[in-house]
């Protein structure tokens, strides 16, 4: 389990890196625009990815900085945000690579934010949530980067899997051009 772990948070940070970098393209008032989303634009989006991790995070080590808010605006500069997602995101790697086999047998416990209540969870189900939370929330952020710039590059497992040569028979073989970013037709407005 923990190789998949391992997987999991070399995606995450992979993931991360193609989305900020595809975000940075857009013009700042499309990137900051409530577009309709869960919380409303990219900023918006991007700013809640940050602040879920850096709240497991703490529940996880008792380290970093904990946000009180879901939708807790932390950056409003687009170049510090990306650099805490960096920062974050080599976190995640490290923090997953230190757990042994007995961490993952183990509980967790926390405080929810929302509704709060304090709870006592398997540590393995809350890492899959937690990776899974991440994929949700960029995905969201992707539909967006897709209605704004009418492409966006692919954030598909597979693609990491490929690129980084993880769990490929033969090593990595890399994304097919085609399959780097994807390009649609321009959307009616």
């Amino acid at each position: 389990m923990k190789s998949i772990l391992k997987m999991l948070a070399g995606y995450n940070q992979w993931a991360n890196r193609r989305l900020y970098a595809a975000a940075a393209e857009l013009p700042d008032a499309d990137y900051r625009a409530d577009h309709g989303a869960f919380f409303g634009s990219v900023h918006g989006t991007l700013n809640h990815l940050l602040a879920g991790d850096r709240i497991w995070l703490w529940r996880l080590s008792g380290e970093g900085p904990v946000p009180t808010l879901l939708d807790e605006i932390l950056y409003e500069s687009f170049d510090e945000l990306r650099r805490a997602r960096e920062a974050v995101d080599a976190r995640i790697v490290a923090y997953v690579a230190a757990l042994s086999d007995d961490d993952l047998k183990g509980t967790v416990r926390y405080r929810t934010i929302t509704g709060p209540a304090d709870i006592e969870q398997e540590l393995l189900p809350v890492l899959i949530n937690f990776f899974n939370h991440q994929t949700h929330h960029r995905g969201q952020a992707h539909c967006l980067l897709t209605r704004i710039a009418n492409r966006a590059p692919s954030l598909d497992l597979l693609m990491y899997q490929r690129e980084s040569g993880i769990s490929m028979v033969g090593g990595p073989v890399g994304i097919p051009p085609g399959q780097q970013q994807r390009g649609l037709a321009p959307v009616g407005r």
